[in-house]
């Protein structure tokens, strides 16, 4: 090493804040990977850019999507031709003003937040703080902002909202019964009990009347491009809104996913974590009819009694044959009590379900919702409500 190591060098510093960056900007980047990125950059040098280069981004990136994130992050940090001394200068971006750097909103917003320093000549250390207050009318926006337009800082900020909106769907009265004063017939052993205890008077018949239960709940969640900044999201939403009732959560794509044991952590961030760690297709394409032909082959007990609420979240963008959906669908709804489909496209006005996917599940479904900004969140509960009572 050139530059020193650990113990008395800065390199150590600045990978850990080009990781942290990352994480910003929605790459999954955990101090582990920072420890193996400090060992990969001590180890092949900062004399060659594209050497460092390979060494973080396969230490760093272990998804396609992420790689695009990567590039222009790294071209970001890592800016000036002489690495030795840009690392010594804080390794900052220096863009021109004149030809200012286009950058995603995701990169853009991570380098904000990660509170870089530029050194001029005139002018020390200026720390580069991100502010998150936002006044009403920028809150009222965000309330109808589409979650795919959102830049980085903003979605990290929907995502925590989603998980405080409540989805209190109303319950159905079950099989089984329980004592009360008022009911549908006679308690006739509890009837018993008090007569022996007053000398055979009973001065009070008592009831049994139905227990009122939530309807469980099938989740099938497509994580397939068009729909990569809605998955997240609404995982987060209905892992928190749900908590209490009986569900079961699959996401799909090229194939199904068992998303139950993720479900099952109280803590959002670590179910989705464990989902990341659980899904190999996000960001694919999309089989609807082949996912649900495999939840009919090995996962076809999560379906009660004719009870469960299905609610599908796909854009209906199929790439898999209409023939086999619709033979699919039909099974699903043979064996539900209602299938809700939770539709971003939505947003569109005039919108018209014209892919032959979309046109398939429009046929099949109880109901159609929006699920593109947080208003339409807010509503799904009443909208959801008033389905069933149609139903």
């Amino acid at each position: 090493m050139i530059l020193g190591d650990a113990r008395t060098g800065k390199l150590p510093d600045h990978i850990t804040a080009f990781g942290r960056a990352l994480r910003r900007a929605g790459v999954p980047v955990d101090s582990s990977r920072m420890a193996l990125a400090i060992t990969a950059a001590q180890t092949v040098g900062v004399e060659r850019k594209d050497d460092l280069r390979a060494a973080l981004e396969a230490v760093l990136v272990s998804r396609q999507q992420d790689l695009g994130v990567f590039g222009e992050m790294f071209e970001a940090f890592f800016r000036n031709p002489e690495l030795a001394q840009q690392l010594l200068a804080q390794m900052l971006p220096k863009a021109a003003k004149a030809h200012p750097v286009r950058r995603k909103a995701r990169v853009q917003e991570a380098l904000s937040v990660a509170g870089l320093k530029a050194r001029t000549p005139n002018q020390g250390e200026t720390d580069l703080k991100f502010d998150a207050a936002m006044t009403a009318s920028d809150q009222q926006r965000l309330r109808h902002a589409d979650f795919a337009g959102l830049s980085a800082s903003e979605f990290r900020l929907v995502e925590q909202l989603v998980r405080e909106i409540p989805l209190p769907l109303p319950p159905v009265r079950s099989r089984r019964e329980r004592a009360g004063t008022r009911g549908h017939r006679p308690n006739w052993p509890r009837a018993l009990q008090q007569a022996r205890r007053l000398d055979g008077e009973l001065l009070q018949l008592p009831m049994k009347t139905r227990r009122h239960q939530p309807l469980p709940l099938l989740i099938l969640v497509d994580i397939s491009g068009s729909m990569e900044r809605y998955a997240r999201l609404l995982l987060a939403f209905l892992h928190q809104a749900t908590r209490g009732t009986p569900r079961a959560a699959f996401a799909f794509g090229t194939h199904l996913t068992d998303l139950r044991t993720a479900f099952r952590h109280s803590d959002t961030d670590q179910m989705l974590a464990m989902a990341n760690d659980a899904i190999e297709d996000f960001a694919g394409g999309t089989r609807l009819g082949a996912s649900l032909a495999d939840l009919r082959t090995h996962h076809r007990r999560v379906l009660i009694g004719r009870r469960t609420v299905v609610l599908l979240i796909t854009d209906g963008l199929d790439t898999g044959t209409p023939e086999m959906l619709d033979t699919e669908l039909q099974w699903l709804n043979r064996h539900s009590r209602q299938l809700l489909w939770l539709n971003p496209l939505l947003r569109f006005d005039g919108y018209q379900p014209l892919a032959s996917g979309a046109a398939v599940l429009q046929r099949h479904a109880h109901g159609t919702l929006a699920v593109h900004n947080l208003s339409r969140l807010e509503d799904l509960a009443r909208s959801m409500a008033a389905l069933m009572q149609r139903a």
